[in-house]
């Protein structure tokens, strides 16, 4: 998997947190890539816990998307959740990376590196079509004006067209460019705001929810509901093209699956109502 290149937007002069490009840790997380799921559960650090399961998140064929990271994971790899939130709004704000809500669930939030997070809107834009199609402008404003400015996951449409007329005079066209392009999705109940996206996840969200059914569904069907983790990491899934390691990681995270301790390992259980 290719390193991300160094991001285009310039940090604040204090110190700048670990990105996936920085060597200091390389050697932690080669070591680390091939452990198992028991060895490599909990990290102290957010940053080493991000560029870990970065590096872990599956290779699936004809899926054009890169690497992100389930807020639900992050959550079983760092215990202290409040000092994970307070560390992804640093990083949000140092530009370091972006989160996204998801379609998937009503809590489900997904974390991309910033420089990851352009190259997959480069690849979005030239797959719509590229800029060379008519309204083609909007696509160097959004990256211009509105990625750096605007951090939430969501944006209404009133400071959407004012971010991005410092390029030019917005259209409709304008913002259905950017929705055919999977940047921008409107939500539902309100249709003035705009949840920005990652194009091209929809296979992956699919994945997502048909493995956590059929992980839940297989500890279900045991006699005490439970498996030793390093058992249930190497089940392969039939549903979902997933890898189990990134779903049980976002099922212990959510509370689906508590872990507990005994003398053979590492316990997966399904948590009780």
């Amino acid at each position: 998997m290719t390193e991300p290149s160094s991001s285009s937007y310039s940090l604040s002069s204090k110190k700048r947190p670990r990105s996936p490009n920085d060597n200091d840790e390389h050697s932690l997380l080669r070591d680390q890539i091939c452990s198992s799921l028991e060895d490599n559960l909990t990290f102290n650090d957010t940053m080493i816990a991000l560029q870990l399961m970065r590096t872990q998140f599956p290779k699936l064929e004809k899926v054009a998307v890169q690497p992100f990271i389930l807020q639900s994971q992050l959550y079983s790899s760092v215990k202290d959740r409040t000092q994970v939130d307070r560390d992804l709004e640093s990083f949000k704000k140092d530009k370091v990376l972006r989160v996204f809500k998801l379609s998937s669930g009503q809590d489900d939030h997904a974390i991309m590196f910033m420089d990851d997070y352009l190259k997959q809107v480069a690849f979005a834009i030239k797959r719509s079509g590229g800029k060379d199609q008519d309204g083609s402008e909007v696509f160097e404003w959004f990256e211009r004006y509105v990625v750096p400015s605007k951090l939430d996951v969501s944006i209404n449409q009133l400071e959407l067209c004012s971010l991005l007329s410092r390029g030019g005079d917005v259209t409709d066209k304008h913002i259905t460019l950017l929705m055919n392009a999977g940047l921008l999705t409107r939500q539902l109940i309100d249709p003035n705001i705009y949840w920005f996206a990652i194009p091209r996840i929809g296979p992956i969200l699919k994945g997502l929810s048909q493995g956590r059914k059929e992980i839940l569904s297989l500890l279900n069907r045991k006699k005490y509901k439970e498996m030793l983790l390093s058992s249930l990491e190497k089940t392969k899934l039939r549903l979902s093209p997933l890898d189990t390691r990134f779903l049980l990681r976002d099922l212990i995270g959510s509370g689906h699956i508590k872990t507990v301790q005994t003398p053979t390992g590492l316990l997966a259980r399904i948590t009780r109502d």
